[in-house]
């Protein structure tokens, strides 16, 4: 071959080789640096302690005549109670309720109760009218005192006499399955010597958190001054006033479990697919028990899963809500995360049977600061049967045992059959810094 020849062809080829190697110096490379940035999950829901509230009147007029009947229907779990008020219409300002917290409705096994609750309501004074004679010639609203509400024991403090509570107002529990009762009262005075119409009245139902109600006195206080609107009821049989103070304590109080942080790559959502059957690796124990242990312990030997925390309030363990102002629950870890990461967060709704708040299919983007709460939402884990929201007896977190089902994780509907749920945002907010 000519010499010539070959000195071209070698130029040609180092040409080549010095072209290549320049490209490859030239190219971007992946920008796998390590970045930091820290994730902050608080509870701030705005808590109430009602969970459930509302009022009665009788079907054919307000007031509920002699014969004559009304039903509630509620939710409630193991330790709540139901609250009434409603006026003894022929008096000037006596009202009948049960003693605080209220009609319990569960035996200590956990069994409902039914049948007659009549011996758990009582004649009370509101401490605001001096008592006449009851009957239809009481005038209304009579002569005005101030006194702290006491009960009517046979005798007011003026010696009138009247039966037992009991003998005018019959009180029916029916159990309907599933953490559902139905209260009926039935004014039975008719013929007897305190016959009386009942006014329009409220009642209500208190959350009870670690063995305590909320609000164990939410409508009226033994041996205190009467107060927020119960005065309308007892002088006048308008439930007015009074309602509107009970909606405005009435809503949801929730914890949230101890939040599961998840920083994955290269792979879909690591906890759940919505349509899917739980995948039986431990998500089912965080929604259905807070528990987040044994899903990560799952994830912490998943492909394209890169660290997992389990992150849980310093004092409390779960993330408690804002109670009376006080700030709720808050945690943070910081993540170090490269190019192309994906955050992933999972928390109960502690007082359902099995909801969990969680991140989308998409996850979080972790180099996108600020909140990103928009990322949230909630979910059915579709393992448990649910109830009300903070009134099951089968709801884990309310000393109750879930009863199994089987359908696809599935966001929540708000409304769902059993209450109107706050805004995401307004349950929890997660930030990036």
């Amino acid at each position: 071959m000519n010499s010539t020849k070959i000195t071209a062809l070698s130029a040609l080829a180092l040409l080549a080789s010095t072209f290549a190697a320049c490209k490859k110096d030239d190219s971007p490379q992946p920008d796998l640096a390590t970045e930091k940035t820290t994730i902050s999950v608080e509870n701030v829901l705005n808590s109430k302690p009602l969970v459930e509230s509302g009022v009665f009147q009788g079907s054919g007029s307000p007031v509920i005549l002699p014969g004559q009947s009304v039903s509630i229907q509620f939710s409630a779990a193991k330790g709540e109670a139901i609250s009434f008020a409603t006026m003894y219409g022929a008096s000037n300002d006596l009202f009948f309720a049960p003693e605080n917290p209220g009609i319990q409705v569960y035996n200590n096994d956990g069994t409902p109760i039914e049948g007659d609750v009549s011996m758990q309501v009582k004649l009370w004074d509101n401490g605001t009218r001096i008592n006449q004679k009851p009957g239809a010639s009481v005038s209304h609203p009579g002569v005005a005192e101030s006194k702290n509400i006491t009960e009517v024991n046979a005798t007011d403090a003026q010696g009138n006499s009247y039966l037992a509570a009991s003998k005018l107002v019959k009180a029916t529990l029916k159990y309907n399955g599933n953490s559902l009762f139905t209260l009926t009262l039935e004014n039975t005075s008719g013929g007897t010597a305190n016959e009386t119409p009942l006014s329009p009245g409220v009642w209500s139902v208190s959350y009870i958190v670690g063995g305590n109600l909320l609000n164990a006195a939410p409508l009226y206080a033994k041996d205190k001054p009467t107060a927020n609107g119960l005065t309308w009821i007892a002088e006048a049989g308008d439930n007015g006033p009074l309602s509107v103070y009970i909606k405005g304590i009435t809503g949801i109080f929730t914890p949230l479990s101890p939040i599961l942080v998840v920083v994955y790559n290269g792979i879909d959502n690591p906890l759940y697919k919505v349509g899917e059957i739980d995948r039986n690796q431990g998500l089912k124990d965080l929604a259905q028990k807070g528990d987040a242990s044994v899903l990560a312990s799952f994830l912490k030997g998943k492909t394209g899963v890169k660290s997992v925390y389990v992150l849980a309030a310093s004092t409390t363990t779960v993330l408690l809500p804002v109670i009376n102002g006080q700030q709720g629950g808050k945690v943070s870890q910081e993540l170090s995360v490269t190019k192309g990461d994906r955050v992933a967060i999972a928390t109960m709704y502690g007082f359902s049977n099995d909801w969990f708040f969680a991140s989308g299919a998409e996850g979080i983007d972790p180099f996108k600061k600020g909140d990103a709460s928009s990322a949230i939402a909630l979910y059915n884990n579709g393992t448990a049967l649910d109830q009300f929201p903070g009134a099951g007896i089968t709801q884990f977190n309310l000393a109750g045992t879930p009863l199994a089902e089987s359908k696809p994780i599935s966001l929540v509907p708000n409304p769902n059959p059993f209450t109107t749920l706050p805004d995401i945002a307004n349950f929890i907010k997660v930030t990036l810094q």
